[in-house]
């Protein structure tokens, strides 16, 4: 081989190597560009309102967060919710399911099943269930861990954003404080005093207080009264002095008409906490609304 065509393969080769290079490092680049892009995107979807809310305050102003929620605001609690093709759309976008667990979503292990790589997050974790009744957020105090755990969850999650979540944890908590101390004072008057209930998410609620639970009439759309429960309720109102009543003015209606023209109870409108608008507020608006109504239904000033 001519020492003029040696030279021009050697050119060759050293140009190939150089071209193999650059594009590897230019390869190399975008990929941890794409890598880095994609870990600043997190997409968090929730079981439903007051896990939304609960999130909306955490993930408030915290960059590359997407935050969707499961069934729209007025579908109400979970409790026997069928999945729609839409829901396992969103599922299938999403990196973290922030749930209240408890066993509120009963979908939650066909969720699991269908998408493994989802990271669930549990905000009852470590809290003491009533029974079968998960209804947990309607404890303030117990919300107040709900909203801990999953700050907890989305931290671990995404660890650049780990200080925003816990910033605003701590910042919506201090507000969700001033109502558990509120409820504390009213616990001092209404401590002792009997309640008798028409849906079982008030039983968290009456034990903030301190009140004691005469009966529990758990009203649904499906929920048939029957003469003999009412005559039961009747007879706890009679028997235990109970002055008030708590329901809602979605099932209970009927019963709390009756109550009130037969005993000498009153019938005061409790919130679930369930519906609403989609403002970060709702949930202080709505408990703090649900106090007042209790410390009137009672006479406490």
């Amino acid at each position: 081989m001519s020492r003029k065509k040696h030279k021009g393969l050697f050119v060759s080769i050293l140009l190939a190597t150089i071209f193999m290079v650059a594009f590897g490092g230019t390869f190399f680049l975008f990929s941890e560009q794409s890598k880095k892009q994609s870990a600043q995107n997190l997409t968090v979807v929730t079981s439903f309102y007051p896990m939304y809310i609960a999130a909306m305050n955490i993930c408030d102003g915290v960059e590359g967060v997407t935050l969707e929620n499961l069934s729209e605001p007025q579908t109400g609690c979970l409790h026997d919710y069928q999945l729609t093709p839409e829901d396992m759309k969103l599922l299938s976008t999403a990196d973290v399911f922030i749930v209240n667990g408890g066993g509120i979503e009963e979908f939650l292990t066909d969720v699991a099943k269908a998408y493994p790589e989802l990271v669930i997050v549990d905000a009852s974790q470590d809290i003491e269930i009533s029974e079968d009744n998960a209804h947990v957020w309607m404890s303030v105090e117990s919300h107040i861990r709900q909203v801990q755990n999953i700050a907890a969850g989305l931290a671990a999650v995404d660890a650049q954003n780990a200080h925003g979540y816990t910033h605003n944890a701590e910042h919506y908590c201090s507000h969700l404080q001033e109502l558990a101390e509120e409820e504390a004072t009213l616990k001092q008057e209404l401590s002792g005093q009997s309640v008798v209930l028409f849906q079982e998410a008030y039983a968290y609620l009456a034990e903030d207080l301190g009140l004691t639970v005469a009966y529990v009439l758990d009203l649904d759309e499906e929920r048939q009264v029957s003469a003999g429960e009412v005559s039961a309720v009747m007879k706890a109102i009679r028997q235990q002095e109970v002055s008030v009543v708590f329901a809602d003015d979605v099932y209970a209606k009927e019963m709390s008409a009756m109550v009130e023209d037969e005993t000498d109870a009153v019938s005061v409108c409790i919130d679930t906490l369930v519906r609403g608008t989609y403002d970060k507020n709702s949930y202080l608006t709505q408990m703090q609304q649900n106090i007042d109504a209790i410390r009137e239904a009672y006479g406490v000033n």
